[in-house]
């Protein structure tokens, strides 16, 4: 079948005017926020293309796709999220590497979410100009403004945390963080810096180090700071998988954890529950989070619009065996 005899849509449509596939569907449902001039061009485009609704009773199929860089045991949760609301909306989830820029990822989508990174500038464009919306996941760095993201409460739950090991009597308390720059880390260690000035308690020189999320920086974070004088009685770390790795550098000193130090995690995924002893930490709706990704980039594919660009999730500390009064 020749070009001219496929069947248009909403894409085709939206790429001739130069406009977003929302755009084309608020024309389409006789929205009012459409200037006059676009909706007078959509239209003839409509009908120069010979646009067909889908017959009532039909739905077109619906991919939305999920970048991710590396499985972890945060991403898998919420993957899972993302899959449960797709599967209650109707829609079929994909998930995918991050895209390198030569792969056409717009064919069959309605919509792309990513996890923990915005995708790069160049691959933005070209979703925006094929009309598929992005929603990010706890974005590693401060999302764009245009960008749609969707988050814990990363400052709150880092005073939880500090606020916790602060009413155990401990004082002597260190921050294990993420990557220096990572938006989730900065608003972490805020939390934890406010909980400390609060208590007018102060941050010891060398009590602040930030290796990373993953177990070896918790190896190595964990050891740098138990090499210092006097060494901290607690530590806060930004994340469980790092949390184990502070736990393992205390017991190669022959520390105990929690009789000699006292360790608070981030994100409640299965480890901390597993490990012994068993941790301590913030939890994070991993898998809410997957779900309103899920939900937010469907509204937006349909043309809807979102009460905000940046949705935060409320976090909540769950105390275990890991941390114990000074």
């Amino acid at each position: 079948m020749q070009a001219s005899r496929r069947r248009a849509t909403l894409a085709t449509v939206a790429a001739a005017a130069g406009v977003s596939v929302a755009t084309v569907s608020k024309v389409l449902n006789d929205r009012s926020d459409v200037a006059p001039a676009t909706r007078a061009l959509v239209r003839s485009l409509l009908q120069e293309h010979g646009y067909v609704p889908p017959r009532r009773g039909r739905t077109e199929p619906g991919i939305v796709e999920v970048q991710v860089d590396d499985l972890c045991a945060c991403s898998s949760e919420i993957i899972k999220g993302v899959i449960e609301a797709g599967t209650a909306s109707g829609v079929s989830v994909v998930v995918t590497r991050r895209a390198t820029g030569s792969r056409d990822v717009t064919a069959g989508r309605r919509a792309v979410i990513t996890l923990f990174e915005e995708p790069a500038p160049r691959q933005l464009a070209a979703l925006s100009r094929a009309g598929l919306p992005v929603v990010v996941i706890d974005p590693l760095g401060l999302p764009g403004a245009s960008v749609t993201s969707v988050g814990p409460t990363n400052f709150a739950g880092g005073m939880s945390a500090t606020q916790h090991l602060l009413a155990l009597g401990h004082r002597r308390i260190a921050y294990l963080g993420g990557p220096a720059t990572a938006a989730s880390n900065q608003a972490r260690m805020y939390g934890y810096r406010a909980a400390m000035e609060a208590a007018d308690v102060p941050v010891l020189p060398g009590y602040v180090v930030t290796p990373g999320y993953c177990y070896p920086d918790g190896v190595r974070g964990g050891a740098a700071l138990l090499d210092l004088s006097p060494a901290p009685t607690a530590v806060f770390v930004a994340s469980d998988e790092a949390a184990l790795g502070a736990i393992h550098a205390a017991r190669a000193r022959g520390l105990r954890v929690p009789e000699d130090l006292s360790v608070v995690g981030f994100d409640d995924t299965d480890v901390a529950f597993m490990s012994s002893p068993r941790l301590t930490t913030v939890r994070q709706p991993l898998r809410e989070m997957g779900a309103v990704a899920l939900r937010t980039a469907l509204r937006l594919a349909a043309g809807e619009e979102v009460e905000s660009r940046h949705v935060e999730l409320a976090t909540e500390l769950v105390v275990r065996e890991s941390s114990l009064a000074a």
